[in-house]
């Protein structure tokens, strides 16, 4: 199918697509709608429970007691356990038993779900990650209420800031005023993720798809799309590491903020695996996502770095850089945290590992026998 991609090494993964949101914001009514476009004929659907979603009566048939099939070839099946143990499942039963050959994953969370544990798992578990990759996290905000939940619900606050596209809602409900104060404050919290308007679910799936590292269409890395690194305003305070610009977004509130830093020079892997091991190890529960292109020292590719709250995702070589910019870019989406501290840890492990003599402690950062090999090796 076309919207599966090849890794940097060619293996052929599913993708899968996080649809997230607060209660009532619209998850399911776009998931209807979505499911009956071509696009996603031949998808996976996973829910908590089928009775819960309302999918569209006619859209549906019993095939077995924990999955439905969808008109067009889709399936919809229900997550009772681990999220790790239904995508096996699925994976091993894809093409046989009655199950059809889906070509892509879309999971529905519930309103009130903490969308970072799904990445985690997406990241994570072995073999997970040998057969599925993280196309986006796609949410939902509703426009009459929208604003109201992301004051008083911080998973409304969580759920727009890890997304890669937000969908508005119920748009013909809202008024013009009133949408226009939403968007602008999904874009200080979230200022890479496009936002479009729905009204009755509809959403064209292009606009959705292929919101990942990939660009499924090409098959080649669309990093520049991933980072969307110019969208992040200059912050005020200079940088202490020469040839670094730290730029952020204009804060939400007092706890989330999205900021990204550029390294005019190679870094030294070392250095930068050593930095992201402390960050997570200490502030790994306020990481809320951390996403980056690589320009490491003795290294003629670009590399992918990718974390999720204490995860770090192996670092992945690419086979070209996307443009003429071959600097380091990292994008950080944090809670409580400043940009000066990162920049701090990031300034300290890069020094030290440029100066061997210079030691640096570490307190035993997650995965450092799996993230410390060079990438390649």
């Amino acid at each position: 199918m076309s919207d599966n991609a090849a890794t940097p090494g060619g293996r052929t993964l599913l993708p899968v697509s996080l649809l997230t949101g607060f209660l009532g914001s619209g998850k399911t009514t776009l998931l209807n709608y979505l499911l009956r476009q071509p696009a996603l004929s031949d998808s996976a659907v996973l829910i908590n429970e089928v009775g819960d979603i309302g999918l569209d009566h006619h859209l549906v048939r019993r095939a077995k007691p924990d999955v439905v099939l969808l008109e067009g070839g889709c399936l919809c099946c229900t997550v009772r356990g681990e999220l790790t143990d239904t995508l096996r499942d699925l994976l091993f039963r894809r093409g046989r038993d009655g199950i059809p050959k889906f070509n892509r994953v879309l999971i529905e969370t519930t309103g009130l779900a903490d969308p970072v544990p799904i990445l985690q798992t997406l990241l994570s578990d072995p073999i997970v990650a040998q057969h599925f990759r993280l196309d986006g996290v796609i949410t939902t905000v509703d426009g009459v209420l929208g604003m109201n939940e992301l004051n008083q619900h911080f998973e409304s606050v969580k759920q727009a800031a890890v997304a890669d596209r937000i969908v508005v809602t119920k748009c013909d409900a809202a008024g013009a005023t009133e949408l226009a104060r939403l968007e602008l404050r999904l874009h200080e919290l979230n200022p890479a993720a496009p936002i479009c308007r729905s009204e009755h679910g509809r959403v064209e799936p292009e606009v959705l798809l292929n919101a990942g590292l990939f660009d499924a269409a090409r098959k080649i890395p669309d990093v520049a799309r991933w980072l969307a690194a110019s969208a992040y305003r200059p912050v005020t305070r200079p940088s202490v590491l020469p040839g670094v610009t730290a730029t952020a977004a204009r804060r939400h509130d007092a706890r989330v903020q999205s900021f990204t830093m550029s390294f005019d020079q190679p870094l030294p892997w070392e250095g930068v695996i050593a930095a992201m091991e402390m960050l997570l190890s200490c502030r790994g529960e306020d990481m809320l996502r951390v996403k980056g292109i690589l320009n490491l020292e003795g290294q003629t590719q670009p590399v992918v770095l990718h974390a999720v709250q204490t995860l770090l995702y192996p670092l992945a070589k690419l086979d070209a850089w996307p443009d003429d910019d071959h600097r380091s870019q990292l994008v950080f989406i944090t809670r409580d945290i400043e940009p000066a501290f990162v920049e701090d840890v990031l300034t300290q492990f890069i020094d030290a590992a440029r100066a061997p003599t210079t030691e640096v402690s570490l307190a035993g950062g997650p995965g450092h026998a799996d993230y410390g090999a060079r990438p390649g090796t």
